[in-house]
């Protein structure tokens, strides 16, 4: 019999994602384990081996459980495109763009989906560790609610609550949300983690104590703040990001429906990443990069507030440009929507012109693939090496056509992407470019030398294991695995 272990939290942001990420390494040790979340709502996302979207969260925790991610572990993404729209995407394929009532409409039929999806890796798997959504005591939502309530009355797991007390009133929330949960949902959680704590453990000590007496649950552990890094699951995450004063500072376009903007999170480690909104934050960074997008259309547009002269100005002053998915379209010369991109309709917009390209947005069809491509550009960044491999994923609708061939229009990677004469301006599909060391040492290395500095790369781990040790030295683990083993007895 498959054994369950499932994550509640209090709200959105408590740290589900990293707990369940911890907890598929440490359980892995002992068992065969798989992650699953029914519903996800994100634009940070993954693409699996066999060409399926699934949110970036569980492909980590798929890699912690050391299994390789499927479209079952995230049956159901819902990618937000504004107007309270979002894009459906069914195991792994783009099913159509919904209202979010219409959406609702059909949860019964995606609540067979997310069975099924479930029942197939139960059947491959002696654990799967569940994580649910925002927070669980969502009581305008239980009659329709898949991810937590539902999930939980389909399998019936063993649920730990982790409540988040950086953001103050953790021992309310806890027990609030212990108190508005259905009455059969109730007696299936068996402990309580309190997450992101700063401070002296002692002064927290008589609360904890008086949590355990009004719930009658233990207390599994308080988790300490920290900075061990894992890909983030959503936008939530941007406003926690900090500077840490590296001497590189790069812009990063907050653009208002960016999508995996975890591609940037590996150069954190050694430079300053600005996430931006205005043009006066964007004049005077060491590079700018535009990031991806589910709505190219709608946020090039905000980008006409006076931040796309900016751009074009950094960029004739020899600023580094880098585009990538949406933002990559965006430095082209036009984008032409048929109707099956933007919120208004069929429409055509000059770019920012920078490279020779043009997107068309003609069918509703997205390309997920993984890639592995050959750097064939020039200039002072990828000419550093030009003809080397790189690997990375495709997520995106549209095709994007490069121009005449000349000497100002070369392909960046293969038959990706396009550089401009100079090399400074680059613009490519590749979702998790700078996860390539190549790269990320040619980008970093070249910035830092027109700071007059030599820049030293180190080798870079995951943070998966640093992050399990982590959670296995705060909280009680035996406790959990002997909650999941007395399942068999």
């Amino acid at each position: 019999m498959t054994k369950n272990l499932m994550v509640f939290g209090t709200s959105s942001h408590a740290g589900k994602s990293m707990l369940v990420t911890a907890l598929c390494r440490c359980l892995s040790r002992k068992y065969n384990v798989a992650p699953f979340k029914a519903q996800n709502m994100s634009l940070n996302s993954w693409i699996t081996k066999d060409g399926k979207e699934i949110g970036i969260a569980q492909a980590i925790q798929a890699k912690a459980a050391g299994v390789e991610p499927t479209a079952d572990m995230n049956p159901v993404l819902l990618k937000p495109k504004g107007d309270h729209i979002s894009q459906v995407v069914i195991l792994g394929k783009p099913h159509a763009d919904k209202k979010a009532g219409d959406y609702y409409d059909s949860i019964d039929e995606m609540m067979g989906i997310v069975k099924g999806a479930y029942d197939r890796l139960a059947s491959q798997h002696e654990v799967i560790v569940i994580e649910g959504a925002g927070g669980a005591a969502e009581i305008n939502l239980y009659h329709r609610d898949i991810v937590n309530i539902g999930t939980a009355r389909m399998v019936k797991p063993h649920i730990i609550l982790v409540g988040d007390i950086e953001r103050g009133g953790v021992f309310a929330s806890i027990y609030g949300t212990l108190a508005l949960l259905p009455e059969d949902i109730k007696p299936l959680v068996f402990g309580i983690i309190i997450n992101k704590f700063r401070g002296d453990i002692k002064l927290l000590e008589p609360g904890i104590k008086q949590l355990e007496e009004l719930t009658g649950l233990p207390v599994l552990g308080v988790i300490p703040h920290t900075e061990i890094k894992i890909p983030s699951e959503d936008s939530v995450s941007i406003k926690d990001k900090t500077c840490n004063h590296h001497p590189v500072r790069i812009a990063v376009v907050r653009l208002s429906h960016i999508s995996n903007f975890t591609d940037l999170e590996p150069l954190e480690k050694y430079a300053d990443i600005r996430y931006v909104e205005t043009a006066d934050d964007l004049a005077g960074n060491d590079a700018i990069i535009i990031p991806g997008t589910k709505n190219t259309i709608d946020d090039f547009n905000e980008l006409r507030n006076g931040m796309d002269r900016i751009i074009i100005e950094e960029a004739k002053k020899g600023t580094p440009v880098i585009g990538i998915c949406g933002g990559y379209q965006m430095l082209g010369n036009e984008i032409i929507d048929s109707g099956v991109e933007g919120t208004g309709g069929a429409s055509a917009i000059r770019g920012l012109g920078l490279l020779d390209v043009s997107t068309q947005f003609c069918e509703y069809r997205k390309k997920t693939e993984q890639v592995e491509k050959t750097v064939t550009g020039n200039g002072a960044i990828l000419g550093q090496i030009k003809g080397e491999k790189v690997s990375g994923y495709e997520i995106h609708m549209g095709e994007t056509l490069i121009g005449s061939m000349n000497e100002s229009s070369e392909y960046a990677f293969g038959d990706d992407g396009c550089v401009s004469r100079n090399g400074l301006v680059i613009g490519t599909y590749l979702h998790g470019l700078f996860e390539n060391k190549n790269i990320r040492d040619a980008f970093l290395g070249y910035l830092y030398k027109r700071r007059g500095m030599i820049f030293r790369s180190s080798d870079e781990g995951d943070g998966i294991e640093e992050l399990a040790r982590f959670v296995e030295k705060n909280v009680n683990m035996d406790m959990i695995f002997r909650r999941i083993e007395d399942e068999t007895a």
